[in-house]
Order: structure tokens, then C-alpha cells, then sequence
């Protein structure tokens, strides 16, 4: 196989990331990009309300894919792609906390993810009582990503009993606010992502603290969500090319009688099925990727979303398997495989996003050749 055929890792960007230690965690990574001014480049002339470059976002996480784990990678790309767009939808506090994040000096987490399902966002128990000077929050946020090391937690709440879209509302809540307990998910996995989970009792903030309109909370979230699920498949794109060239390399290494395992047939056709995935995913991810950043096509997102969750599940379990027993070492291939296995399920599980493919079948298929 030509090395010819793998895929480019992209330049990195002019970050200093390089500086920080492998296991620096999320905030300290975020605190050097913003530092450095990555973070409002990424953005169209800075503005995080006027959309992603999708060339930028591309680069940053190839970047940071080649430099960090998945674990501390993780809240950063959540921040970039839905956090800090959602806090440009305004309010003073929100203001505030935006120029703040972009700056790198405050990290903050986006709360979504309920007590329940978390892939039932209309059934959210979380809720927002709105007064006219005050409101209060209460109830759980579990699996957040940033929890443990954030500053502010951008909460979906819900203001009013139906499920109609229009029944949730997003409330910026300080992190050391009365009323707000954190703490770590009882997971090794993600280590260095400061995964958590929430308690909200009775917080109560003055009414500035909502961001946006009320009543529009799940429809921005929707929105927004699809811009992250293009940074979760360029990242993928990062981590299966990283990935495989990591296997290859170990392959030649290795010896098989009076060859070496890469020169094997059967571990190339393996290894061949891998590296086609991961270019159909490149271009299907570079096909999209513009209706995504700029028009916030939910459908291309979804597609992106299930493209990347089921590529990156065969490719790192291929990759794995052809570690051998060595890939069950500390941080070996194994341990990447499981952690990778977020694809599938954080933003939206594979089913879900599936489901959303399927709905949107007709418009999908007019876009292929009749």
C-alpha cells in the first residue's frame, strides 16, 4: 500500500498548545488558546454570533488530536462549537462570560444533559421558575463535560410543564453560586475533562442571567448542536488518521518470521478497510462541512454525526485488534478504543441522529444521481 495513500495530518495552528504537557486537562488547554487568540479565530472576524471557519476549526483540532488525549480534547471542542456561539445570543452576565471564555481566562460548561435520558432533552426535570426580578433553579445535570473546573454552567432548563419546544429556556448559573454542588463522575476514562455531575437546589440569580429569549432554548441547542457535530467528525477524521498511521508504524516494527507483520496480506486488507473509511468520512465530512458551519443544516449534521460515530467505532477496533495484547497497556489502543466509543453516544447517540437521517431521506436522496 503506498504511503502516499494516508491521510494528510493537517499543519497545526500557530497555537502554543505545543508548551503544555500531553496530560494538561481541558481548562488549562482552553487558558492557553485563548491566550494565544485561537479561540476567537475560529470564528468569522472574531465573532463567535457570525459563525465558525470551518478551515480554522479543522486545523485546531487536528492540532490539539496530535497533541492531547480524547479526555481533555473533549470540553473544549463542546465550548468552541456550542458553548460560546450559544453566549453570544445575549444578556450582560452572558456577555460577560463570553468575553471571558475567548480570552481563555473562564472555562464554561455547557449543562444539558439531564438526570434521565439523555437523549430526551423535551423530558428534561430540570427546571426555571422566572419571576419578575429573580430566578430559581432546580434540579440535575449529569455527564458534563467542564463540570469539575468550570466557572459558569450554561443550564437548559425548563420554565413551563409541556414538552412543546418552546417550554425551555437557557440560565447562565455562576459555579460557586449558592445552591450549586459538583462533582466528579466516577469514571477513569475521562480524566482531564472534568466531567461532573450538577445538583441545582434552589439557585436563585437575578433575571439577567437568562441567555436569549425564553422559550427558545431547545431551538438554539438544535441549531448549535449541528455546528458541534461537524468539529465531533473533523475530529474524528484526526483521530482515525492518527490512528492508523500509529498502527502502521507498530506493525512494521514487529517481527513475523523473516518478514514483519505489516508485510502480512491479511493485516493489510484490514488495515486497507480502515484507512477507505476514514477517507469517506474526509469526504463526506469536506462535502458538508460549509452547510453545516453556515447554514446549520440539522440533516448534514446528523449524517456527519452518524458518518463519524460509525467510523470511528470500526477503525479504532480494527487499529485495536491489530495492536495485539500490547493495546491493552495503560493508554494503550484498547483504552482509546473505549474512550472513542463517545462518538457514539455524547451529542446525540447514533440511533437518534440515524433516526434524523431517516426523516430527512427524501431530501437526502435528491441529492444523489437519479
Amino acid at each position: 500500500m503506498p504511503e502516499q495513500a494516508l491521510l494528510r495530518l493537517a499543519p497545526p495552528t500557530a497555537s502554543d498548545s505545543g508548551r503544555l504537557p500531553m496530560e494538561a486537562d481541558g481548562r488549562a488547554i482552553w487558558a492557553t488558546l485563548g491566550e494565544a487568540g485561537q479561540l476567537a479565530g475560529v470564528y468569522r472576524d472574531g465573532d463567535p454570533a457570525a459563525g465558525i471557519l470551518t478551515d480554522h476549526l479543522d486545523r485546531l483540532m487536528t492540532d490539539l488530536d496530535a497533541r492531547f488525549g480524547i479526555a481533555s480534547t473533549l470540553p473544549v471542542c463542546i465550548q468552541i462549537a456550542t458553548t460560546v456561539p450559544l453566549l453570544a445570543l445575549g444578556g450582560e452576565p452572558a456577555a460577560r462570560a463570553l468575553r471571558d471564555a475567548l480570552a481563555g481566562t473562564a472555562v464554561v460548561a455547557l449543562a444539558a444533559t439531564d438526570e434521565g435520558s439523555g437523549a430526551d432533552l423535551a423530558g428534561l426535570g430540570t427546571t426555571v421558575a422566572i419571576e419578575d426580578d429573580v430566578l430559581t433553579v432546580t434540579g440535575g445535570k449529569r455527564w458534563i463535560a467542564g463540570a469539575t473546573y468550570a466557572d459558569h454552567l450554561l443550564v437548559l432548563a425548563r420554565h413551563r410543564e409541556s414538552r412543546h419546544f418552546t417550554s425551555f429556556t437557557w440560565v447562565l448559573v455562576p459555579a460557586d453560586a449558592a445552591g450549586v454542588t459538583i462533582e466528579p463522575a466516577d469514571t477513569t476514562l475521562f480524566e482531564g475533562s472534568g466531567t461532573g455531575h450538577i445538583r441545582l437546589d434552589g439557585v436563585r440569580l437575578p433575571r439577567e442571567h437568562i441567555v436569549g429569549r425564553v422559550g427558545r432554548g431547545l431551538t438554539s441547542f438544535a441549531s448549535h448542536i449541528a455546528v458541534e457535530r461537524l468539529a465531533g467528525a473533523l475530529w474524528a477524521v484526526a483521530l482515525c488518521a492518527r490512528t492508523l498511521r500509529q498502527t502502521k508504524a507498530r506493525l512494521e516494527e514487529r517481527a513475523h518470521g523473516d518478514v514483519n507483520l505489516w508485510q502480512l496480506e491479511s493485516i493489510q486488507q484490514r488495515f486497507a478497510l480502515a484507512l477507505l473509511r476514514t477517507h469517506q468520512l474526509d469526504a463526506v465530512v469536506h462535502r458538508l462541512a460549509e452547510r453545516v458551519a453556515g447554514n446549520r443544516d440539522t440533516a448534514a449534521a446528523a449524517l456527519l454525526k452518524a458518518a463519524a460515530a460509525t467510523t470511528v467505532e470500526a477503525v479504532l477496533t480494527d487499529c485495536a485488534q491489530l495492536h495485539g495484547a500490547e493495546g491493552f497497556t495503560t493508554a494503550g489502543a484498547q483504552w482509546t478504543r473505549a474512550q472513542a466509543a463517545l462518538w457514539g453516544i455524547g451529542g446525540g447517540t447514533t440511533e437518534i441522529v440515524l433516526g434524523t437521517v431517516a426523516g430527512a431521506a427524501d431530501g437526502l436522496l435528491a441529492e444523489l444521481p437519479a
